[in-house]
């Protein structure tokens, strides 16, 4: 299905995003961990979120909804049924591979799928840790489908060979199992939100520098939980705002968690003009309102510990990148290839369309800047974050970009044409 996009507008007024997506996925699973009933305020009713309650019914997990909020009805670390069939994540990565943590732990066995899209993702990346661990996973070659009998776990130390916030939270969880400590060492930071969630409800987790230790529990106790808006959703609409001419935005109530707001950091190092208001706490998150104004950015080059804190940016990096003065250069970003889609080659292709000029490398882009988008056709590859960058590249074009395939945005961000037009 095709769309005629916005073009050649600006940014002005006030706005919020929905709830953060990755949170919103770790309060169903928590709350269905828990004992007692888990109050949620701001979920995300994207489809991948969807998908995690659908799996969590499936195990027999009481879910409800009454004017916006969601109550789940927590059975403890025990308190799963056998599915009926197989648990099917449709295009959620992280419902596939939390939940394969826990599965891992019970005392029946289950198989879990996806899309097509999942099915030619990687899964070695939880299938080694969770083996070491104990766990019993059988799959085709390292992708899904999974089928897991479940087993005793024990305690593991696992130096994370990648940085990988999903791998790093499926063995946390599991390690709520184990009969020993679980210790897991990061070589870069990666978003920590299991990290926090974990805490409120109350685990044993303690937490020095890039080491995260981990101690099994007899029970988990149900919580409530306001989820802020979504920090890589907020972002789009960041961009859309710097990007054109005479904008002047303000998202209220976004999440600003250090380990999100690698790109936010990197665009203030670009120039832009971004300010952090009414910086607040809610449920151990970071929260506050960020005013953006149109801006004059230059290159910058990004590699090291930044890209894990703003892995699902690079496609928007590349697009502010070949807008600013100067080359950019993307180094470290092989992850990007395991994503909805190769983001390096989609994104570099998409952009490369509508005038930009991208080089791919190995792990990133080389991207020279200062350049005029034009009109073209662009595919969205079935991948959310690609076709909200063409959405958001359009904005500066004097005819109307036409993506085909941009349903996907659901996945994520299913307001996000309505939030751009209001604007």
């Amino acid at each position: 299905m095709e769309k005629k996009l916005i073009y050649n507008k600006n940014l002005n007024g006030k706005t919020t995003v929905l709830g953060d997506k990755s949170i919103s996925h770790r309060a169903i699973i928590l709350g269905a961990l828990a004992e007692g009933v888990t109050t949620i305020k701001g979920f995300l009713k994207g489809e991948d979120c969807i998908s995690t309650i659908k799996c969590f019914k499936d195990l027999g997990i009481n879910i409800t909804e009454k004017d916006d909020i969601i109550e789940v009805y927590g059975n403890g670390l025990y308190g799963f049924k056998k599915p009926k069939e197989a648990l099917y994540v449709g295009n959620s990565g992280t419902t596939i591979r939390l939940i394969s943590g826990i599965l891992s732990a019970q005392n029946f066995s289950c198989t879990i799928t996806g899309d097509s899209s999942i099915v030619k993702r990687p899964m070695k990346r939880i299938i080694e840790p969770l083996s070491l661990m104990g766990a019993n996973i059988n799959s085709n070659e390292c992708f899904a489908p999974l089928h897991i009998q479940g087993t005793s776990l024990n305690g593991v130390e696992y130096n994370m060979p990648i940085a990988s916030a999903q791998v790093k939270s499926s063995i946390l969880l599991a390690s709520l199992y184990a009969s020993s400590k679980t210790v897991v060492t990061e070589k870069f930071k990666s978003r920590n939100h299991s990290e926090i969630m974990l805490k409120y409800f109350g685990a044993d987790i303690n937490i020095n520098g890039n080491i995260i230790e981990s101690k099994p529990i007899s029970k988990l106790s149900s919580q409530n939980i306001e989820i802020c808006g979504d920090i890589s959703s907020a972002c789009f609409i960041i961009v859309g705002a710097l990007i054109t001419k005479n904008s002047h935005i303000v998202i209220e109530n976004v999440g600003i968690n250090p380990t999100r707001t690698g790109f936010l950091e990197v665009l203030l190092k670009m120039g832009a003009n971004i300010k952090f208001l009414n910086v607040r706490y809610i449920n151990g998150e970071k929260v506050c309102d960020i005013e953006v104004k149109s801006s004059y950015l230059k290159a910058y080059n990004i590699s090291g510990e930044i890209i894990p804190r703003m892995i699902d940016e690079i496609p928007l990096f590349a697009l502010v990148a070949s807008l600013a003065d100067g080359t950019s250069i993307v180094k470290d970003a092989s992850e990007l290839k395991f994503k909805e889609s190769n983001r390096i080659k989609t994104i570099s292709t998409e952009l490369n369309k509508i005038g930009a000029n991208i080089i791919e490398t190995d792990d990133g882009m080389i991207i020279e800047g200062n350049k005029n988008f034009i009109a073209n056709k662009c595919e969205s590859y079935n991948d959310h974050r690609i076709a909200m960058c063409i959405a958001v590249a359009s904005l500066i074009c004097k005819e109307p970009i036409i993506l085909n395939n941009y349903n996907c945005i659901k996945i994520s961000f299913p307001t996000f044409f309505d939030i751009l037009e209001n604007l």
